[in-house]
C-alpha cells in the first residue's frame, strides 16, 4: 500500500505549514501524508487538510487525517487514522463509507487483532523506538511486536516511532510494510531530499527482504 509515509508536526517544521511539509514530501517521494494537528482548532485543520489534499491528488499519493473523521470527510482526504482513544473503527466506517481507508494505532498484538476485527485497512504499529515527537506514545515496544503482527495478520502495518535513516530498513526486515516518519523528514532542512533518501533506503532493503522469505 505505501513504502514511505509521512507524519506532519508544526512544532518541527522550522515555520513551514503543515500542506507545505505535505507538498515536499510528495515531491520527495512519500508515499502518504498523514495531517496531525493535536492542538489546532477545526477551521485552521480543515485549511490545511484541503491544501494537502490537493496536493495528494496532482501527485498521485495518499492523504489521511489523524484523529478527525469530520476534516477527513470535509477537505477529501482518502481516509483517517484513528488512535485507540478515538472512535472505534466500526463508527468510521459507517460515516465514511466502505471506500475511505482507516488506519488504527496498535502496540499489542490483541489491539491489532481488535482493530482487523472492526475493519481497519491498515494498522500504525508502534512507538518502535523512542520518539520524543508524541508524547503519550507507548515507547519502544521493539522490532519484535511488527514480527508478531506480520506473521499472525494479513494487513499492511506502518512502523512509527523514532525511525530515521540509520534504522528504517531495520522496520522493513521486521517484516513491516511501511515506515512512517516525522522529525526525519518534517524537521529537516531538504524535506523532499529526507523524503527521497527514506524511501531509497526502503526500496533498496526491500528485495533482500523478499528473496529472504
Amino acid at each position: 500500500m505505501f513504502d514511505l509515509y509521512v507524519v506532519t508536526d508544526s512544532d518541527l517544521s522550522r515555520g513551514r505549514t503543515d500542506a507545505e511539509i505535505a507538498r515536499l514530501a510528495y515531491e520527495g517521494g512519500a508515499d502518504a501524508v498523514q495531517l496531525r494537528m493535536k492542538n489546532a482548532d477545526g477551521r485552521s485543520m480543515l485549511a490545511q487538510a484541503k491544501e494537502i489534499a490537493r496536493a495528494a491528488e496532482e501527485y498521485n499519493r495518499f492523504f489521511f487525517v489523524n484523529d478527525r473523521v469530520d476534516i477527513a470527510m470535509a477537505s477529501g482526504a482518502d481516509g483517517v487514522h484513528l488512535g485507540q482513544s478515538d472512535i472505534p473503527v466500526e463508527d468510521a466506517r459507517r460515516m465514511m463509507g466502505d471506500d475511505a481507508i482507516i488506519g488504527v494505532s496498535v502496540h499489542t498484538v490483541e489491539q491489532a487483532r481488535e482493530a482487523i476485527g472492526g475493519g481497519a485497512d491498515y494498522l500504525g504499529v508502534g512507538s518502535i523506538f523512542t520518539t520524543a515527537t508524541k508524547a503519550d506514545a507507548v515507547q519502544a515496544i521493539g522490532l519484535d511486536v511488527v514480527f508478531q503482527i506480520t506473521q499472525e495478520f494479513d494487513v499492511p502495518v506502518v512502523a512509527i516511532g523514532g525511525i530515521n535513516r540509520g534504522n528504517i530498513q531495520d522496520v522493513i526486515r521486521a517484516g513491516a510494510d511501511s515506515a512512517a516518519v516525522v522529525s526525519a523528514v518534517v524537521a529537516q532542512d531538504d524535506p523532499a531530499a529526507a523524503a527521497h533518501e527514506l524511501r531509497d533506503l526502503i526500496l533498496k532493503v526491500r528485495p533482500h527482504v523478499v528473496e529472504e522469505l
